[in-house]
């Protein structure tokens, strides 16, 4: 692409710990008060995309969905070179599950604007369902390819290499597309403390239902969600 590629970025900020505490009532994970950091797997996806702008020019979009405080994972992908990030946050779309947080997903990237690719991590390390990237793509009617261990870019879009167990699949989609990325296919850089000086001031955008073309409120969080948590044992 002459121009540069436009790519979106979605990031998740994770509890630290793997000890989370279940809201009995809810069925929803307890995450106040519980050391954040950015979503491992998540690296990988802004890796991804760091290089492909290295070699092809264009611009890094990263947004995530939660409380004002994610905001950290934010200046951290801004510490690594992205340049646009933004928090989806409304206590409306609070306690989603897979269908739900996709399709928020999905109303706030249209929000932001036209990107030639999604990227996704594998997975979260809190929910662990790697469903939420698969099904953005169906939200938003895009091809979509998952566990991609290597991709290559053509004129219209991508080539890229699945990992599909025994087998090693290589498909092509055209753009717009969404990938979620295997760990093995970079290895992250770590934040730049020139660029966090750099950085410090920049600003992360925040907005929430009230800039989405589906407003209503039964499509998101717990309403918006067919599947709840009945138990944990």
């Amino acid at each position: 692409k002459g121009q540069g590629m436009d790519i979106f970025v979605c990031i998740k900020q994770v509890p630290a710990t793997s000890q989370v505490e279940v809201d009995e009532k809810t069925g929803v994970l307890r995450r106040d008060g519980v050391d954040s950091k950015m979503n491992p797997y998540d690296l990988y996806a802004l890796e991804t995309a760091l290089k492909l702008k290295e070699a092809h020019g264009g611009r890094i979009t990263v947004g995530t969905m939660g409380p004002p405080q994610a905001e950290a994972i934010i200046k951290e992908a801004y510490m690594m070179g992205v340049d646009e990030g933004y928090v989806f946050s409304d206590r409306r779309l609070a306690g989603a599950d897979v269908l739900a947080t996709s399709y928020a997903l999905a109303q706030a990237i249209q929000a932001v604007g036209d990107f030639d690719l999604i990227l996704c991590g594998k997975q979260t390390t809190d929910g662990d369902t790697a469903q939420v990237g698969p099904a953005i793509a169906e939200h938003l009617n895009i091809p979509h390819a998952a566990w991609v261990s290597g991709l290559c870019v053509r004129e219209e879009g991508i080539e890229a290499e699945q990992q599909l167990g025994s087998v090693v699949e290589t498909v092509f989609m055209p753009f717009p597309c969404l990938i979620t990325v295997e760990q093995d296919i970079f290895t992250p850089r770590l934040p730049s403390l020139k660029r966090r000086k750099e950085t410090t001031a920049k600003p992360v955008h925040i907005f929430g239902l009230e800039r989405f073309m589906d407003q209503k409120e039964e499509n998101y969080g717990l309403s918006g969600s067919p599947t709840q948590v009945e138990r944990i044992f």
